[in-house]
């Protein structure tokens, strides 16, 4: 990487160039630098609402870069060790469906592990792809899915002869890392392509003794959210092409769900934030690691919690482990994740990323402070020591909440449906999504069965508070179900 080309930021400039003309706009957005809305400025700044234009020839077009935007993908390729590299401002949600869309067509196999993004079996919806799931495991204490393993992605491409690519979690939102070398390498001996979803896993193409990246590994394409831990705006995102991938047609792709009305807020976030990890990332992300492992022992030392890492590690289905992720297990102290979410929020004005049945997480980035750190430590301890509490607790086996695909999730969409009562619904074949935001990786999706044991996790989880996406009842006492 030549940190000299990595210095300039082509899109910001330009940015900043445009800015200082004081042009007159009789182009659209129609608040016309803010003058057309005071408020918008109030809450803003007049810096940021300036900015926020429509595409024009000094500043490129996202649909078809010929100039800064350009230069400043390919500044971005460089950095991330990319041959192509593509913003995104439809998030990684975009990027994710763009990657597929780009690999499958109707009646294409791709194989993924069940632990995947909404974003994944929507774009399977929209091209009519069909998933083969991975038989993941589930570490049967922390009740999380664990990685894949190379023997287990050889012996399904074994089965499944017309599958077309492979999807990998680098990491999964717990931080759980697969061998992504060693299963693009065996994917790619039988001609598959591998894309990675890298939605939390910017900081492993900047950081040292971190897993590897896709990149790197030898993955076709990767998703990657800028936006989370690399410090753009969100929303913004990007998508990276690698092994001679036909970068004419991603783009071709990505201008079928891409907006023709790019915001130069979200594109220039990119470029400077590119810039910064391009200059400071490793130093950045080695404060990263050493505060979130400060954080794990001090929380491994209040008693009751587990702060799981490094040691979760076996080789197979947990090949490496990103330590920056800040997961803990409090089922131990008698609380649900989703309780010690709400507990942190609403008393102590702490906001961590999530909390599901039986962990919470806490995002260590760039922008933390150790006092932050030491405050939550603090109020995690208090809770422990406030709330902690011995009652029968739900207990489910993980395993039972992998469902059997019985409909392409395309073909169950589609399909016509009944609503049934929740209750009724087992033995059913799902129409919807049903799933807890954050993270949103479906309990239910579209053409997989119900299950008894789904039907309590669902309710289980409505009780506790999580929140609740994807289906059409918001209340959940029903549920749309493909007419038997």
């Amino acid at each position: 990487m030549d940190l000299k080309r990595q210095a300039s930021a082509p899109l910001y400039e330009a940015i900043e160039k445009f800015r200082k003309k004081r042009i007159v706009p009789f182009d659209v957005p129609g608040h016309k630098r803010g003058r057309g809305n005071p408020e918008l400025v109030d809450l803003l700044g007049e810096r940021c609402v300036g900015i926020d234009v429509n595409s024009m020839k000094p500043l490129d077009n996202l649909c078809h870069p010929v100039s800064v935007i350009k230069e400043a993908e390919e500044l971005t390729a460089e950095a991330f060790g990319a041959e192509h590299a593509f913003f995104m401002v439809g998030g990684t949600t975009q990027a994710v469906q763009n990657m597929v869309l780009s690999v499958c067509k109707a009646g294409d196999e791709i194989i993924v592990p069940r632990n995947v993004h909404k974003s994944v079996i929507n774009a399977l919806i929209l091209c009519g792809a069909i998933p083969v799931y991975l038989n993941t495991e589930i570490n049967a204490k922390l009740g999380i899915v664990l990685g894949v393993t190379v023997q287990q992605v050889e012996k399904t491409i074994q089965e499944h002869p017309n599958a077309v690519a492979v999807l990998v979690n680098n990491p999964t939102y717990y931080g759980i890392c697969s061998d992504i070398k060693g299963i693009c390498d065996i994917a790619h001996s039988y001609g598959l392509k591998v894309l990675a979803d890298e939605a939390h896993g910017t900081h492993l193409y900047f950081g040292d003794n971190l897993p590897m990246n896709s990149m790197k590994a030898g993955a076709d394409l990767a998703a990657i959210s800028m936006h989370k831990s690399g410090g753009s705006l969100t929303q913004s995102s990007i998508l990276l092409t690698n092994n001679g991938m036909n970068a004419d047609y991603v783009q071709t792709i990505i201008n079928i769900t891409q907006t023709t009305s790019a915001s130069y807020l979200l594109m220039t976030s990119l470029d400077i934030s590119r810039r910064n990890l391009a200059l400071r990332g490793r130093q950045s992300f080695a404060k990263v690691s050493e505060w979130a492992q400060y954080a794990r022992d001090e929380i491994n030392m209040v008693g009751g919690y587990y702060a799981y890492g490094k040691e979760l590690i076996n080789g197979g289905t947990v090949y490496d482990y990103d330590v920056t992720k800040l997961c803990v297990y409090t089922r131990d102290i008698g609380l649900d994740g989703i309780e010690v979410y709400d507990i942190l929020r609403d008393e102590y004005d702490i906001q961590i990323e999530f909390g599901d049945i039986g962990n919470i997480m806490a995002y260590i980035s760039i922008g933390d402070r150790i006092q932050d750190i030491e405050r939550l430590v603090g109020a995690l301890a208090e809770i422990s020591r406030l709330y902690s509490k011995e009652e029968k607790r739900f207990e489910v086996d993980r395993q039972m909440l992998l469902p059997r695909v019985l409909a392409s999730p395309q073909e169950a969409f589609y399909a016509d449906k009944i609503k049934v009562p929740i209750r009724e619904a087992a033995g059913h074949i799902s129409g919807e999504f049903v799933m807890a935001y954050p993270p949103g990786i479906p309990i239910l999706a579209p053409g997989e069965e119900i299950t008894d044991e789904i039907i309590d996790y669902i309710q289980y989880s409505v009780e506790k508070g999580c929140s609740m996406q994807g289906m059409e009842d918001s209340t959940l006492q029903t549920l749309n179900v493909l007419r038997m």
